[in-house]
């Protein structure tokens, strides 16, 4: 099953780089040209020039350029132990503060289809195209995979008896989430951790896109001759939390339908009627808490809007319906709310089918409703859908039944912060 090591990771030696709140930053996908501006304003030795580049007539071979002169500048030092690096944010979500700790390490890459690292979602080659060049150029990787696995308690309490120390690393971000980390270097404390996987999946809930990379990576360099079993390259680095933590919080990403040729919401709300319960309710105040209402029974509900003040609560009648139209999926992906929406809704209502979807042509996704709600509002959508977060459990059980859920299906909050520590596959001489 999953195998697991220590590593020596790479780190800013703050000596020289300055403030490590100056010299992290949230996952690149996030970040905005002008974001990353304001970041590298602060402190030119940001990680996201390494993560995010945009510098000179080849940006990737610049990143990788920048790297080696940060190495030699001790900018950027590997640790001299092999080490796990214990990671804990802590934040406020819904109202209450939650704390989520897990681990960052290394872990062995193996094709989806042995069951070993299970995907959830769907990904985009675009991305994908985009972190295989980063790394070609730098043979880094500066952010970690976020993946989950089940625990029976035991691992979890062992990280958090290592972690009753001060942290090596404490800091707020801008978003008012404080991070810390400690660094565990003991043979035996590792060994012991290391060993509780022999037996265990790992979930992937943040990161397809890099490790489908680190995957093609790895064959690439296998098939260059450059590398072989045995090589760094047969790792990547991961942060593994256990599926049950009461820290995990996972907030939905909503969508926004838009520039359809024909559009009529009386005639989408009556379609509806023949798989829905349908409530309207006149004003905007309590969409948040009929949905919070609907999820807490474990019914298949969504807001729908289209305009104005009011809203429509839409809850599925009867799940057996999706099973008849989608008899080749699991009853976990069948049970889905997002599978609900696209297969009863954006697919036989709209006519949206998944290669649209995948393109994002008439269908977007907002991960703040407001924003979803005003993208209507303000004329730039027809209507929005409004979800209800997907359960961990769910994950689970669509990974573990061998499928992918649709795209944007999760969003776990808060992200992780990218410039903590690093692994530095090796050089790309070797």
């Amino acid at each position: 099953m999953a195998q697991i090591k220590a590593f020596n990771g790479l780190k800013f030696n703050t000596n020289n780089a300055g403030d490590i709140k100056e010299l992290v930053c949230p996952p690149y996908d996030i970040i905005s040209e002008q974001q990353r501006a304001e970041y590298l304003k602060r402190n030119p030795y940001n990680v996201i020039r390494l993560e995010l580049p945009k510098e000179g007539n080849d940006p990737y071979v610049k990143a990788g350029e920048i790297l080696k002169q940060w190495q030699k500048n001790k900018i950027l030092q590997c640790d001299e132990k092999p080490a796990l690096y214990i990671y804990e944010e802590e934040f406020i979500a819904y109202g209450k503060t939650y704390k989520v700790k897990g681990f960052i390490c290394l872990v062995k890459i193996t094709p989806f289809e042995e069951g070993v690292v299970l995907p959830h979602e769907f990904t985009l080659s675009k991305a994908k195209t985009d972190r295989f060049n980063l790394m070609k150029a730098t043979f880094c990787n500066f952010s970690q995979i976020y993946s989950l696995y089940m625990d029976n308690g035991n691992t979890r309490s062992k990280i958090d008896k290592l972690s009753k120390s001060t942290p090596e690393i404490e800091f707020k971000d801008n978003d008012n989430i404080i991070h810390r980390m400690w660094t565990v270097t003991d043979q035996a404390q590792i060994q012991s951790i290391c060993s509780d996987f022999a037996d265990r999946k790992l979930y992937i809930a943040d990161g397809h896109h890099r490790y489908e990379t680190a995957l093609n990576f790895r064959n690439y360099l296998r098939e260059q001759g450059i590398a072989k079993e045995g090589h760094p390259s047969d790792y990547v680095m991961m942060m593994l939390v256990d599926m049950e933590h009461p820290g995990l919080v996972v907030f939905p990403t909503h969508r926004i339908v838009r520039n359809l040729e024909t559009f009529n919401s009386n005639e989408v709300i009556a379609k509806c009627e023949k798989y829905f319960d349908i409530i309207h309710y006149n004003n905007l105040d309590n969409m948040q808490s009929k949905l919070d209402e609907m999820y807490n029974k474990g019914e298949k509900s969504f807001g729908y809007y289209d305009g104005g003040k009011g809203w429509t609560l839409l809850t599925l009648k009867d799940i057996n319906v999706v099973r008849e139209l989608l008899p080749e999926l699991s009853p976990a992906s069948q049970g889905l709310d997002v599978t609900v929406l696209h297969s009863l809704i954006l697919e036989r209502i709209f006519g949206i089918n998944k290669e649209n979807m995948a393109k994002q042509i008439n269908l977007a996704y907002i991960k703040n409703k407001d924003d979803a709600i005003n993208s209507v509002k303000d004329g730039d959508a027809q209507c929005a859908f409004i979800m209800n977060p997907t359960r961990v459990t769910e994950i689970r059980d669509v990974a573990a039944a061998g499928e992918k859920m649709p795209q944007k299906s999760t969003y776990f909050y808060p992200k992780l912060i990218t410039g903590l520590v690093m692994n530095k596959i090796c050089d790309p001489e070797l």
